[in-house]
């Protein structure tokens, strides 16, 4: 029972990643597959962002209260459908990137 217990743990996991995988998707068009982009040539390189920054930073754009770069209004709408889950997801994403 304890190793299928085990097994799904390791199993949600590799599901969660690969649904922050899929809304990475979005993002590597600017960011680079990687997050090795300096975006539309404005922003960091986001490559092993700390996942707090990246978390307040989607929420920041989300809001409409964060314009880095003058890139709010764009980014803005890039993580409209987002919900805090899925945001955290992605950040811990972004941050596990190398």
């Amino acid at each position: 029972m304890k190793k299928i217990a085990i097994a799904m743990l390791f199993a949600g996991s590799t599901l969660l990643m690969a649904d922050a995988a899929a809304t990475y998707a979005k993002c590597a068009g600017c960011h680079g597959t990687n997050g090795e982009k300096v975006a539309l040539g404005k922003s960091a390189v986001i490559t092993g962002q700390d996942a707090a920054k990246t978390v307040e930073q989607l929420n920041g754009y989300k809001a409409g209260t964060l314009n880095q770069h003058g890139m709010g209004g764009l980014m803005k709408g890039q993580v409209a459908s987002l919900d805090d889950a899925a945001i955290k997801e992605l950040a811990d994403y972004i941050a596990a990137m190398k």
